[in-house]
């Protein structure tokens, strides 16, 4: 004898269970991220980010990080 099926079962509901929790985290992130510009710390912790993955020599790293160095002193002098 076999046993028919009716609607998802167990495995079914847990996919779609995934999925909402899923797309109910996206239209979280949506509606609760603010358009606001970033900090002078997060951008500078972001230009610091970036000398370190694009240069190797040092010269390069420390001129780079000086650059980063001057923007954020910028950045903070302007929010005053």
């Amino acid at each position: 004898m076999r046993k028919t099926q009716r609607g998802l079962g167990w495995f079914g509901s847990l996919i779609v269970l995934a999925l909402a929790a899923a797309g109910g985290y996206y239209v979280y992130k949506a509606v609760m991220e603010t358009d606001a510009a970033p900090s002078c710390a997060a951008a500078q912790n972001a230009c610091l980010q970036k000398c370190r993955r694009s240069t190797t020599e040092a010269a390069a790293a420390q001129s780079c990080q000086q650059a980063c160095q001057r923007e954020a002193e910028a950045c903070a002098s302007a929010t005053r």
